[in-house]
């Protein structure tokens, strides 16, 4: 299979399942903290991805260590704790969608930070977005006042370390393999994550009963399928295509977690809707070649 198209089998498995996982953060919260969730899914995802991975750690030089170290960072730890957080504050089907600020983030850190090119037509397509993402926040904390729509703010500084997140695999290891530096980010993760949860006092307070068994069920899957397995997928994405085309992933997403959050109870007005698609105008024209 070409390139060309395996890029788009990875981009539909992908919006697939990151677009599941916002509920499956919503699922988890119920018996787990914010923290807690955020310290868990790395750690599980550390031991899958060590146990399946750690041969390829051998292919990382001197070299690469400075860039794994920066996107085990951008890429997982903080976005991860952001996430997890602003679940608990707002319906995962919006953060789902103020997740789609991605591409323009990456548009616009990569053409001031990593050299890439920057368009009048790209400029256009992120204003769109923006004002999309506004109407969407404003009508949102109307529809659900008791929302805090403060979290948005999370998402969006999520979606910055994405930006640079994906810029910096495309620019400085794409000399390596994806799970490689996967391997690599959550071997640097292990140990911050567990200080992380142990602060939270889960050795000595968690108990078992059936709230907190489905709370880690929903994290193992969160973990392992949408943390270990995807981002491997999406490093492979980036080698294969440009930055801007693998961060649009999440302007598919929001179709997977808006679905998932309308049988979960959420509530989407028409504006809401109208929103979400100034936002995929906006990606559209970040992505159309002429």
């Amino acid at each position: 299979m070409d390139s060309k198209n395996q890029k788009w089998i990875y981009l539909g498995i992908l919006a697939l399942v990151w677009g599941s996982s916002f509920i499956l953060m919503k699922k988890a919260l119920i018996g787990l903290t914010p923290i807690q969730l955020g310290a868990l899914r790395i750690l599980i995802a550390a031991i899958f991805l060590l146990l399946i991975g750690h041969k390829s750690i051998k292919e990382i030089q001197r070299k690469h260590w400075r860039y794994i170290a920066y996107t085990a960072i951008l890429g997982t730890f903080i976005p991860v704790f952001l996430f997890a957080y602003a679940v608990s504050g707002i319906d995962s089907s919006i953060a789902s969608i103020l997740n789609s600020l991605t591409p323009f983030n990456t548009l616009i850190f990569g053409a001031s930070f990593f050299g890439f090119t920057f368009k009048k037509q790209q400029l256009i397509g992120i204003l769109i977005g923006l004002i999309g993402t506004i109407i969407l926040i404003l009508k949102g904390a109307d529809l659900n006042p008791n929302q805090n729509y403060w979290f948005s703010i999370l998402i969006i500084v999520a979606s910055i370390g994405y930006a640079f997140n994906v810029n910096i695999v495309k620019k400085h290891l794409h000399d390596i393999s994806a799970l490689s530096i996967v391997a690599g980010n959550f071997l640097l993760l292990i140990i911050p994550a567990l200080l992380v949860l142990s602060m939270t006092d889960f050795f000595t307070t968690f108990q078992m009963n059936q709230t907190s068994i489905n709370s880690l069920g929903y994290i193992t899957i969160l973990a392992i399928v949408g943390t270990g397995l995807a981002k491997v997928l999406y490093n492979k994405m980036v080698h294969l295509a440009t930055p801007i085309f693998a961060s649009s992933v999440t302007y598919l997403i929001p179709i997977v977690a808006v679905f998932w959050g309308i049988l979960d109870g959420e509530k989407l007005s028409f504006i809401q809707l109208f929103a979400a698609v100034i936002i995929l105008i906006g990606v559209y024209l970040v992505n159309k070649k002429k």
